[in-house]
């Protein structure tokens, strides 16, 4: 069995930031209505308390990128997050070309304030749009409008932001392949650099589940999918994960080196990390999710204890990521980053290729056919460990 070399493997950083102006009904996420006095100062000194265990856990390794996500990053001051940011770069080595990601509603950015999060250090904005139907935005239960959304991008441009994501959602309650499809055009006039399109579905723990709204059924939702991925194919945007689109060269690196397995510290309520010791054992940690009780245990210096990923499980949660691109993987970067050789594949990769799920790309990687990616948890799942005997 090769080992893989933990210092070999790039790294990045997580920090959460869990408040909301409010919860949307649809959302599954670690996040928090902030209220009317949200701790933002104290939230910031436990994350930089927390900083100090996640520079041990680095080892002296160089980020490759930092993501501020949410909750709603941009509730917090660019003070706050200058102060932050300047944390982040006095206790880990970042390179200056280092991606730098912050989330934000465009419905809590007042004006300046995303020049002040440039000057923090933020090179790359991720605006969650969802819509520009104002009527499909209050079905979601966002607080923004469509012309919010616009005026949010106007203001990152003027503040030299011009690496700008949107986050857009397809088949919403009510909607039509017409609707879908006048979402991605308002999008595409906006001239983003990146568009993250998802289809909402129902998790549990959330309003929606326990109330489901009327949603559009299975084939008008793979209709809104296949017409939306033609008009950004057709607008210059490459279809690179299976919900990511990106113009030449501006593919988030931080969610990249998630899908490629690679390491990621995490500080904040709720948030996870994996880090790869140098001896190649992957281990995973992970904080508590309730903001009061994480910042208790940050402030007086708890850690988290990182805990081995079993041998077992390796393959599959490797292939959980790697599957998601739509380029695939090398079998040598599997056994760079697992420790596993390329038996510990099978037999779900044979399996995958009977069913026409997996193919060969350039080079000889290994990439979910289309019918892989339209049922890609069904390929995913191919390689739980308890489907070994199944698959045969």
């Amino acid at each position: 069995m090769s080992a893989a070399r933990g210092d070999a493997i790039p790294l990045s950083l997580y920090l959460h930031l869990p408040w909301c102006v409010s919860k949307c009904p649809y959302c599954d996420f670690n996040s928090h209505p902030a209220g009317n006095d949200p701790p933002l100062e104290r939230y910031v000194d436990a994350l930089i308390a927390e900083l100090d265990t996640e520079a041990i856990r680095a080892g002296g390794r160089p980020l490759v990128s930092v993501f501020l996500g949410g909750g709603t990053p941009s509730l917090f001051s660019g003070e706050q997050i200058g102060r932050l940011l300047e944390a982040v770069a006095a206790r880990f080595t970042l390179p200056a070309d280092a991606e730098i990601t912050l989330e934000a509603n465009p419905g809590t950015v007042e004006r300046g304030r995303f020049a002040a999060y440039r000057a923090a250090g933020v090179n790359r904005v991720s605006l969650g749009a969802q819509s520009f139907d104002d009527a499909s935005l209050a079905a979601l239960g966002r607080i923004h409008t469509a012309a919010e959304t616009r005026a949010a991008v106007e203001e990152a441009r003027r503040a030299g932001l011009d690496n700008v994501n949107l986050d857009l959602m397809f088949a919403l309650p009510g909607q039509s392949v017409a609707g879908a499809l006048a979402d991605t055009s308002a999008a595409l006039a906006l001239g983003p650099a990146h568009v993250s399109h998802y289809q909402l579905t129902l998790e549990p723990n959330t309003r929606f589940y326990h109330a489901p709204p009327p949603l559009p059924d299975a084939e008008t939702a793979w209709q809104m999918q296949e017409r939306c991925h033609e008009a950004l194919a057709a607008a210059g945007y490459r279809r690179y994960e299976v919900s990511a689109f990106a113009r030449p060269g501006r593919e988030c690196r931080h969610n990249l080196n998630y899908w490629e397995f690679g390491d990621y510290l995490a500080a904040g309520a709720g948030a996870h990390g994996k880090i790869t010791d140098p001896d190649g054992t992957v281990c995973r940690y992970a904080r508590p999710a309730s903001p009061r009780a994480w910042m208790e245990a940050a402030l007086a210096g708890r850690a988290a204890e990182a805990v081995p990923v079993a041998a077992g499980d390796l393959a599959f949660e490797y292939l959980l990521n790697a599957l998601r691109l739509t380029r695939g993987f090398a079998t040598a970067d599997f056994e760079a980053r697992t420790g596993l050789g390329p038996a510990a594949l099978e037999p779900g990769l044979s399996a995958a290729r009977r069913r026409g799920l997996i193919g060969c790309g350039e080079g000889g990687d290994l990439r979910p056919t289309p019918l892989g990616m339209r049922f890609l948890n069904d390929l995913q799942a191919l390689f739980l460990p308890s489907a070994g005997a199944a698959a045969e």
